[in-house]
């Protein structure tokens, strides 16, 4: 075992070295790419339409090529899901993932090509190997097998020539069949639509595997790991799985989270978090004692920020990777080999480091409350419910939030709806708790709380067990990649999820 370990960090010290060298060649890597991307697709109809083949430098890409979201960007989605050739990437798109979404607005279908597979997707999940390895050179973790917990989605078609589905259906669809050696599942069973039917699954084949490591969203883990704990009578999962060292996680704020998978975990687990969305894989934690995930800047993605408070604009100003700041909350924006060209995702970024450039997800454009100029972010929510929990000693399973606004008698305040894992020693400790962490952290908040005169005082109402498990099944959301929204400047989440109290 020792050898094998001597041999993978061989054939690693060579792409360590390219990712040590993000943190001084960051500009002319970054520059490499968008030329690359640009000279690729010079062809195509966007590369006719904004010249791409004349684009020499980055200002004049920024000057050229607006800021699109996906709204915006979907005439060109549009013709690619209907066939046609050379739209944003030479040929014709085969594979189109389907974002989860959250309630039953009209999904987002993003294009996936053969490049950005190879490229990004599949790099990424090599690097993390790459990382893990070398932060830990004693690992088992390539001796035995990786429980990954997807999506339940079956891929469809979607045109005579294309193909749509959850990004994890098709990065399976596509993985060479030798990672199946790698991994379990099985392929047929990860791929299961019914999510019941994929859990009794899951188990009755992964509890005989030696499962060295955990890759998937926090959340949904946690469903499958105390439906494996019922089915087994093991009180936690080194009784399961003996060699269990490393937790790969993703998707969703994992500090909730963390105590509940150290407590299954008694012999000790290992945790990494990767940013891998639709549109590609962005980041990896590359130390285990920095929150902050690094940017992978060779993937054939050009990266873009535009300060949150410029998004809305018709015309928002972008800035390089070289020009942002720590601690400045960013949208950010992609141009990649996946045919996306400047493309906002809809998540925000805030610096952590620039020499390399490390990030935390802080919220979601779209995802936020500020009903009353108190601008609260997925960030601050995140931290303040984190104090609230260890004052009181309690555990979060999921919650949502939404603003409740004035009326003629009452005033506007702050709605929290919270179904517990462990519930607080005192509720009205936990809102309280809450209230001030909030005021700390978000000076806006803070002035907007003064005295009671324009926000009073948050609601915390407890959820019912199983509540937001419930409300994604009846919205036919179960399942890895789907997620319950945070924050809402409107009451459409919240006002349904009660209506199922």
């Amino acid at each position: 075992m020792a050898f094998v370990n001597s041999l993978i960090n061989f054939f690693t010290s060579n792409r360590l070295l390219q990712i040590e060298s993000y943190t001084t060649q960051y500009a002319d890597i970054q520059k490499n790419e968008l030329l690359s991307l640009l000279r690729r697709a010079q062809n195509t109809q966007i590369g006719r339409q904004y010249d791409f083949g004349s684009i020499t430098d980055y200002r004049t890409f920024s000057e050229r090529v607006p800021v699109m979201d996906y709204e915006h960007f979907n005439p060109y989605i549009e013709k690619m899901c209907c066939g046609e050739r050379d739209v944003c990437w030479p040929g014709m798109i085969k594979w189109f993932a389907k974002s989860s979404g959250t309630t039953n607005a009209k999904s987002k279908f993003i294009p996936v090509t053969q490049e950005s597979l190879e490229s990004c997707h599949y790099r990424g999940a090599k690097d993390v190997v790459v990382v893990y390895t070398h932060l830990y050179p004693e690992t088992q973790i390539l001796h035995g097998k990786c429980l990954t917990l997807g999506g339940s989605k079956k891929i469809s078609q979607l045109n005579e020539n294309s193909q749509v589905g959850d990004l994890s259906a098709i990065l399976i669809g596509n993985s060479p069949f030798w990672s199946q050696f790698l991994k379990t599942p099985t392929p047929k069973i990860a791929l299961l639509s019914e999510w019941e039917e994929k859990l009794e699954k899951i188990t009755a084949t992964t509890v005989k595997e030696n499962v060295t490591s955990l890759a998937g969203v926090p959340s949904w883990f946690l469903i499958l790991i105390k439906h494996i704990l019922q089915k087994t009578g093991k009180q936690n999962l080194h009784e399961v799985w003996p060699n269990l060292e490393l937790f790969m996680h993703g998707g969703i704020n994992f500090t909730p989270y963390r105590e509940q998978y150290k407590e299954l975990c008694p012999k000790g687990i290992n945790f990494m978090e990767t940013y891998n969305a639709s549109e590609g894989f962005f980041g990896i934690q590359t130390s285990p004692h920095d929150i902050g995930l690094q940017l992978m800047l060779d993937y054939g993605i050009f990266y873009e920020f535009v300060p949150l408070a410029e998004v809305g604009n018709p015309f928002p100003h972008a800035l390089p990777l070289a020009d942002v700041e720590i601690g400045t909350d960013y949208a950010m924006v992609i141009t990649t080999n996946g045919g996306l060209w400047r493309y906002m995702i809809g998540d925000t970024v805030r610096f952590t480091s620039v020499e390399p450039h490390k990030i935390i997800i802080s919220g979601r454009t779209k995802h936020y409350i500020n009903a009353f100029g108190e601008e609260l972010m997925i960030d601050n929510a995140e931290k303040a419910l984190q104090a609230a929990c260890k004052q009181t000693g309690a555990t979060i399973r999921e919650y949502t939030a939404a603003p409740v606004f004035m009326g003629s008698d009452n005033q506007g305040c702050h709605q929290w709806l919270i179904e517990f894992e462990k519930e607080p020693n005192s509720l009205d400790t936990f809102r309280d708790t809450l209230d001030d962490a909030l005021k700390q952290l978000n000076s806006d908040y803070e002035a907007k709380r003064y005295k009671n005169i324009t926000l009073a005082p948050p609601i915390v109402t407890q959820a019912r067990e199983g509540l937001f498990f419930d409300w994604l099944k009846s919205k036919g959301k179960l399942g890895g990649q789907n997620k319950v929204p945070r924050l809402a400047n409107n009451r459409e989440y919240i006002d349904s999820l009660l209506s199922m109290q």
